[in-house]
């Protein structure tokens, strides 16, 4: 008996996509197979069918599951309209398929997932899985518990946003305070609006951790595989966490 996929399930093995977003595309009727217009939702496909979306055909890919310490002063991005470094520059052009999980900002640093796997992807960036992220954040001023407690609290970032953060100060003088804090969010920019909202700017940011993959053992611009296992008990953290919140 031939081995055949749901349609959903193929396409977002191609990588363009989550499984979520193919039922969209195949809801709005731009996915086809075989030359004709498919819009049922449990359809099956097998190795031999031919799957456009758009027009475009498309063929599941090998997934694939990279760690990057992303430098200062590059963009999360495939391309940039003003001309600034992107994190491509420094990735080889085998690995320029690869979607970031998430983005850092230009000014800083730190891990990136990179995949082409639509469905983790989503399910890390998704707002309703609240998926930890680690990162080391430094001011050049002594911070207190007091001020510290109201980003625990929640801070309104953006009108209607409300953003929170967990922090565990790790160094402090007079002159300067070393925190590790820890988003379930994913809003832009939000550890640096969180401290400018109660005063503070920002002078270094580091991600060292998503889920459970971390930086370690990667030096700056560096990427490596991440191992099958790794990828096994991620996807089984997810999951946990999807659980907990229904």
């Amino acid at each position: 008996m031939k081995k055949q996929t749901r349609l959903n399930k193929y396409i977002a093995s191609s990588g363009i996509c989550s499984r979520r977003k193919a039922d969209e595309l195949i809801l709005s009727g731009v996915v086809s197979v075989n030359g004709k217009k498919v819009t049922e939702m449990g359809h099956m496909v097998g190795e031999k069918d031919k799957v456009f979306v758009d027009k475009t055909m498309i063929r599941p890919t090998k997934l694939e599951y990279y760690r990057f310490f992303k430098p200062a002063g590059f963009i999360t991005s495939a391309d940039d309209e003003n001309g600034r470094k992107i994190i491509y520059d420094l990735l080889p052009p085998e690995m320029h398929g690869l979607k970031p999980v998430g983005r850092l900002d230009k000014d800083s640093s730190g891990l990136i997932i990179l995949t082409n796997d639509g469905d983790l992807i989503n399910e890390l960036t998704h707002p309703s899985v609240k998926v930890p992220k680690i990162y080391i954040v430094s001011v050049e001023a002594q911070l207190h518990l007091h001020q510290l407690e109201k980003l625990a609290q929640g801070i309104e970032i953006e009108p209607g946003k409300i953003a929170y953060a967990d922090t565990t100060i790790m160094e402090s003088t007079n002159k300067r305070t070393i925190m590790q804090i820890t988003l379930y969010q994913g809003l832009n920019r939000q550890i640096r609006k969180m401290f400018e909202a109660i005063g503070f700017e920002v002078s270094s940011l580091k991600r060292v951790q998503h889920a459970l993959i971390t930086l370690e053992g990667l030096k700056k611009g560096q990427y490596k595989p991440i191992k099958p296992q790794q990828i096994k008990d991620l996807k089984q953290f997810v999951n946990k966490i999807k659980q907990k919140s229904k």
